[in-house]
This record gives structure tokens, sequence and C-alpha cells, in this order.
């Protein structure tokens, strides 16, 4: 089996800490802004941190988008996390009229609760949905840093929610593209779990 997962660099993403996390589950990171190493890799996983309307300007800029559509249409395991799970989506509410890439139909949506903003820290997943990467870790806790989080228009896809003084989808899926609004590099053993998994995943 080929142990290589590509991590897209695009400027915006928590690079070092998934590489690290990647190369600990005995996989071989490469991290790459090359459209040409994208479109070859056999798994592919998009970091985010920051504001949606940037991250996409960085992806058109770095020109990316159309490799990244190319590859979550063509059936490679892909793993979106945090903002990579929002950019997925048709566009947020945190910078209104900017496209995401659309592959799932749907919008991020600003977090609605009595509590602080952002939702920061650790929190525990409940599955709704049969996902490939979380089967052993429902009811573990996960760490989480965000403000926003998606709405799809099919709630079929929802995989995994959190409590947090609303219902807060905390993972999304289907078919070969599974994105996770918690970050799993800093989530300790449970996280390592959920990337062993999407390194062994075969769609």
């Amino acid at each position: 089996m080929n142990k290589q997962i590509v991590i897209i660099d695009y400027g915006s993403g928590n690079l070092h800490s998934v590489s690290k996390a990647v190369t600990a589950i005995g996989a071989d990171p490469l991290v790459t802004s090359d459209p040409q190493k994208i479109a070859a890799a056999s798994k592919i996983i998009l970091p985010g941190v920051g504001a949606f309307g940037d991250c996409m300007h960085n992806l058109q800029s770095y020109h990316l988008e159309e490799v990244i559509v190319q590859a979550l249409q063509a059936g490679k395991p892909f793993l979106g996390i945090c903002l990579g799970l929002q950019l997925l989506f048709e566009g947020s509410e945190e910078t209104p009229g900017v496209a995401g890439l659309g592959f799932f139909k749907g919008n991020i949506t600003k977090i609605v609760t009595p509590y602080k903003i952002p939702h920061m820290g650790w929190n525990k997943l409940e599955l709704r949905a049969a996902s490939p990467l979380l089967s052993q870790v429902s009811g573990e806790y996960v760490y989480f840093v965000h403000s926003y989080h998606a709405q799809p228009l099919d709630k079929g896809i929802v995989t995994a929610v959190c409590d947090y003084g609303q219902e807060v989808v905390a993972s999304v899926g289907r078919d070969n593209v599974q994105a996770v609004q918690f970050h799993p590099e800093k989530s300790s053993s449970v996280g390592l779990k959920i990337l062993q998994a999407f390194k062994e995943w075969q769609p």
C-alpha cells in the first residue's frame, strides 16, 4: 500500500502539526502546493486555519481550485480538516459572496450559542452516521477551534455532531470525501486513530 499522504499547502493550514501527526501513524507526508503532485496523489488532506474568504483566495492564487475539484471527483480518499471542511461547501456567512468549492451543498453559518465563541477546546463526538474514519472513536473527546460550522442541505452526510449550546456539526462525509471540523492533529491518541483509519481507508 502506498503510504504517502499529500497535504495541500496553500498558505493557510496548520501544516507542521498535520505533517507531524501523519508521520506518527507511519505514513509518509508530502506537503506541497504543486498541482501536478496533488493530481498524482493517492490520498489527500486539505487542512485550513483562518478566514473562509482568505483561504479561498489563497487556493485560487496557488492555482489549486481545479486540481482539488478533480481529486474530489476522482474517487481518491480525501480528508478536509477544520476550514478544509468548510471550503468543501458552497459558501460561508463569514465572507458573503465568496464561493466555496461546492462539493457539498449547503453553507457555513455562525454557531449560535450562549457559550463563548469561538468554540475552543475538547468536546465529545456523537456519531450520526457510519463513517470510515470515526467508527472507533464514538463518544471520545476531540479538539475544536472554530466559530462557524456546516449546515448541509443533505443532513445524511453528517457523520458526527457535538453539543455546544446548540448541535454543532463535527464531521461530514460522502463516498471518498470525509471532513472533520475538529483538529485530529491536536486531539492526542483519538486524533491519531482517526488519521490511522484514513491511512488504511480504501473507498
